[in-house]
């Protein structure tokens, strides 16, 4: 009888990279139930962890992803020896990821080549892109033997929210529990070229609160001002349907009430891995960035984009200054791409 294996994961350090990692963590309990998974992680991930039923429990991560401090990676190393761990499964490749684990003494150190890690990962693999051209399966790809061939469809992410917390969290940043709801996610903490422009969600916005539904903005405090913007572009008569939630929820409020959401627009970012995870009706724009390495792992998806000379660039800013990927994404390809979602028309407010 299998009693499992003990295994730490060194997790990713963005929030979109932890939501794809879940299709590793339901692989690997898929393999054996008995597996215990732990996630050594940034402290900022401890609400996700805990809507990923696979994941036993969250370590805190004190030392950030860009500091060698190789003292205080070997306290936490030495730590978590005591948890005696079958295995390290590394996401990052950096380096610094890997020491952790050697100073835990984990047996079995997994992951991809990466910087100067012969010796700290020792089951090491060399990465073929062309074979594992998704993040997402080059993290999979871990959970076998090397070489080992992927299944034919890998589990998608699949985050449990917690619905006994949103009566009180519509209370608390009162919500209207009737309407029908469309969350728009207009940052990116990558760079403002991977942001459609505010006018555009505007129009959004505008469309669907014509329509009778309530909107909300989610994202963190530096998306405030621009989800300011967006209601400032909006008529006066339509703003009190439209709730600024930008920089006032946390991360698990913002998980559970995205849960609730009857469609969500976003760009590129971390919200819309969790949009798909929560399996939401989800419109996704690119700007700079391609759907070919990290797309939203969900079937009810709509991915916008148009093509351009200069793009995809990965530029956190447009090195031309035109920003034509995303401005010349019309708002009424959106609207088009929702109606085809979420169909249905209701009565217009006037």
């Amino acid at each position: 009888m299998s009693m499992g294996k003990k295994i730490l994961i060194i997790g990713p350090s963005w929030v979109g990279d932890m939501v794809m990692a879940q299709s590793l963590f339901i692989l690997l309990k898929q393999q054996d139930p008995d597996n215990q998974i732990d996630v050594l992680a940034p402290a900022w991930s401890r609400p996700l962890l805990a809507r990923m039923p696979q994941v036993r429990q969250a370590v805190d991560m004190p030392v950030g992803h860009g500091s060698l401090m190789w003292s205080a990676r070997r306290q936490i190393g030495r730590a978590l020896k005591a948890e005696g761990y079958d295995q390290a499964i590394l996401l990052p490749n950096s380096f610094k990821s890997a020491l952790i684990p050697l100073f835990a003494g984990i047996p079995v150190r997994t992951g991809w080549k990466g910087e100067f890690r012969y010796g700290l990962v020792n089951d090491i693999r060399l990465l073929d892109e062309a074979r594992y051209p998704l993040m997402v399966q080059r993290f999979d790809a871990l959970a076998y033997p090397a070489g080992a061939p992927l299944p034919e469809k890998l589990p998608v992410p699949d985050l449990h929210a917690e619905a006994a917390r949103v009566p009180q969290l519509r209370a608390q940043f009162g919500l209207d529990g009737t309407q029908k709801i469309l969350a728009l996610c207009p940052g990116a903490e990558f760079g403002p070229a991977k942001r459609w422009p505010e006018r555009h969600y505007a129009a959004v916005a505008a469309h669907k609160l014509a329509q009778g539904w309530q909107v909300w903005l989610l994202g963190s405090e530096k998306d405030r001002a621009v989800a300011e913007n967006i209601i400032a572009a909006l008529p006066q008569a339509q703003r009190q349907r439209c709730h600024n939630l930008a920089g006032v929820t946390k991360l698990e409020d913002a998980i559970d009430l995205l849960s609730v959401c009857d469609a969500v627009v976003s760009n590129d970012s971390g919200l819309m891995h969790i949009s798909a995870a929560l399996n939401r009706p989800l419109v996704v724009v690119y700007g700079s960035t391609s759907p070919g390495f990290t797309p939203p792992l969900n079937e009810q998806v709509a991915i916008l984009s148009i093509p351009v000379d200069c793009g995809p660039c990965f530029q956190r800013e447009c090195p031309l200054g035109h920003m034509k990927c995303l401005n010349d994404l019309l708002p009424e390809q959106v609207i088009s791409a929702l109606e085809k979602l979420v169909p249905g028309h209701e009565q217009a407010v006037l």
